[in-house]
């Protein structure tokens, strides 16, 4: 995942040792019921409904109109005439594009709301083409889902999660699959999955615990056992981009944290115009290696790194790094290991503490970035 050469509209980011992940716990934690899924399979069937009841249309904003409706919703009327009910997201987005305070005018009755929104788009804005998706629900009422710019770039989420299915089967009983509870398979439950999709955003993690991987030195001298693990997330409308992360982890427990993880890695594809191309020519490929690369391959990874003396440490970071960065990567390494740099896993370490200081999100993922390819120096 960290070989992906960076163009527009893709980041990558790499971490040695980020220690403890809140992604999946985060979801865990705020996802309601009906937003759980049980087994791929079951997430790959309402992705599929979704997308089959949605519309995706150009429109100019001239052409939109807002008015409210029973109970206090609110509506957008296109050209054809036809209402789509605003949810609290496409809300938001509307609002943004009329250029009005989404916050306040939540806050307004709805006549008095609708009127802000019309007056932003027909008078305030200058007119803009807004790319809409309409998503017919159960009940037979057509809401707006997103209202972004017209060259937005989406990705499907049945296109994401068909591609798991694919590779992974059902989710629950291969090799990569919903993670038990601290190493131990239990039965998959609303309550314990880490299946996510509602009409914002889905969210997938899965792990392969019984194939870990023996790492010498782990601990205080001692070998360990990490198991592989992987993150997929997308929003179809805007609310986040699509993004794959790898990491090896010690264990889950009940509440989807993911302790002891480290060589956490990442590739962020942002909605633009190429970005499903660009889902399909290099996310899905890197995805299927990580799947299918034996657990030999890593070891190998991790320990000749380990094991790759640097004989000049200043000359190979100043020919990397800025002299002021080489200095701070060696004081963070000194720092978290209580020694100097000798390896280029130390480099890899080194590195990665002095990003974590950074507070600045696209030099810390270039830092980051630069000190995957020096892990990949020997491999």
């Amino acid at each position: 995942m960290n070989n992906v050469t960076p163009i527009q509209g893709v980041s990558t980011s790499y971490a040695a040792n980020p220690g403890t992940l809140m992604h999946a716990s985060n979801q865990w934690a705020s996802r309601p019921d009906d937003e759980r899924f049980l087994s791929l399979q079951d997430l790959h069937q309402h992705t599929l409904r979704q997308r089959h009841g949605s519309k995706a249309l150009g429109v100019s904003s001239r052409q939109l109109e807002v008015a409210p409706v029973d109970n206090g919703d609110m509506a957008v009327i296109g050209p054809n005439g036809n209402p789509a009910v605003l949810n609290n997201w496409s809300f938001g987005q509307l609002a943004q594009r009329a250029g009005a305070p989404a916050g306040y005018l939540r806050q307004l009755p709805a006549e008095l709301a609708a009127d802000n929104l019309n007056y932003g788009l027909q008078h305030v804005r200058d007119v803009e083409d807004i790319g809409v998706l309409l998503t017919r629900g159960q009940t037979g009422v057509t809401e707006l889902r997103a209202a972004t710019g017209p060259r937005y770039g989406r990705i499907w989420n049945s296109d994401i999660v068909g591609g798991l299915v694919r590779q992974f089967g059902d989710g629950v009983s291969g090799r990569f699959k919903v993670p038990g509870e601290f190493g131990k398979d239990v039965p998959i439950t609303k309550a314990n999955t880490t299946l996510y999709a509602g009409d914002r955003d889905m969210f997938v993690f899965l792990a392969d615990e019984k194939n870990r991987i023996e790492i010498p030195n782990r601990r205080n001298g001692e070998t360990g056992s990490l198991a592989r693990g992987f993150f997929v997330w997308n929003s179809e409308v805007g609310a986040a981009t699509f993004g794959v992360a790898t990491f090896l982890f010690d264990y889950v427990c009940m509440n989807r944290i993911v302790w002891g993880a480290r060589d956490y890695g990442e590739i962020r594809i942002r909605h633009t115009s190429g970005a499903p191309d660009r889902f399909l020519e290099q996310v899905t490929p890197a995805l299927d290696r990580y799947a299918n690369d034996s657990t030999h391959n890593i070891v190998q990874a991790i320990s000749d790194a380990r094991q790759a003396r640097i004989d000049d440490v200043d000359a190979f970071l100043n020919k990397r790094f800025t002299r002021t960065q080489a200095t701070k990567i060696k004081a963070a390494h000194l720092q978290d290991e209580g020694r100097p740099i000798e390896t280029l896993w130390d480099v890899t370490t080194g590195v990665t503490a002095y990003a974590r200081e950074i507070p600045n999100p696209g030099e810390r993922v270039v830092l980051e970035r630069a000190g995957g390819e020096i892990l990949d120096l020997a491999r």
